[in-house]
């Protein structure tokens, strides 16, 4: 079994002064993060967490009706390891041979590339890294094996998985999604052009 872990807890400081939260931008009508976690149900992937933080209520109601479990990371405002420390303590999905993580903000990520990740972890025999690339270019998402599930429960801060994942000696297997897997939505203007409309 490979899970979900949806990463939405983020401040989205780069969004600037007015208030808009990039992963509430709509993109073909549907808000962000219940685009990025509906790409995550139509996958392999069960069962599928979202940590929320910043604006969690407004997150929230964006993914009502969806079949994930909300996961609220009271420490948000410190970093993204905070939230990786609290997805993967989740017990919905500690027994896992593996866990993809992904960030709610990468609109061209689709089910197929999802399910090229797991694919791949599978028939490497689930105790390696699965890792998004393009050209040759590290990206994301990326899928965990259960021998880090244990340090990426310590991660604190704005440290996240990536110099935890380099510093393993577990064997890295990069699979090319294309732009897809660097694409990530920052700022306003980036989130114009990747073909989404700013909400207040």
């Amino acid at each position: 079994m490979v899970a979900g872990l949806l990463l939405a807890a983020g401040e989205a400081r780069r969004m600037g002064p007015g208030g808009q939260h990039k992963l509430l931008a709509e993109f073909d009508g549907c808000a962000l993060v219940r685009r990025s976690a509906q790409t995550l149900l139509s996958s392999r992937l069960h069962p599928v967490i979202v940590v929320t933080g910043h604006q969690h209520s407004r997150i929230g109601s964006a993914l009502l009706g969806l079949e994930v479990e909300q996961q609220f990371n009271p420490a948000y405002g410190t970093g993204i390891g905070s939230s990786l420390a609290r997805g993967f303590s989740h017990p919905a999905i500690t027994k896992a041979d593996g866990i993809l993580v992904m960030l709610a903000d990468m609109p061209a990520i689709n089910p197929g590339h999802i399910d090229q990740l797991v694919q791949t972890f599978r028939q490497q025999g689930g105790n390696v890294l699965a890792r998004a690339s393009c050209n040759g270019q590290r990206g994301n998402p990326v899928i965990i094996p259960k021998a880090l599930y244990g340090a990426m429960r310590h991660l604190s801060g704005d440290s996240g998985a990536r110099s935890l994942i380099e510093r393993s000696e577990l064997p890295i297997v990069d699979v090319e999604t294309g732009p897809a897997a660097l694409l990530d939505v920052d700022t306003p203007e980036a989130v114009i052009r990747a073909g989404g409309v700013l909400k207040n």
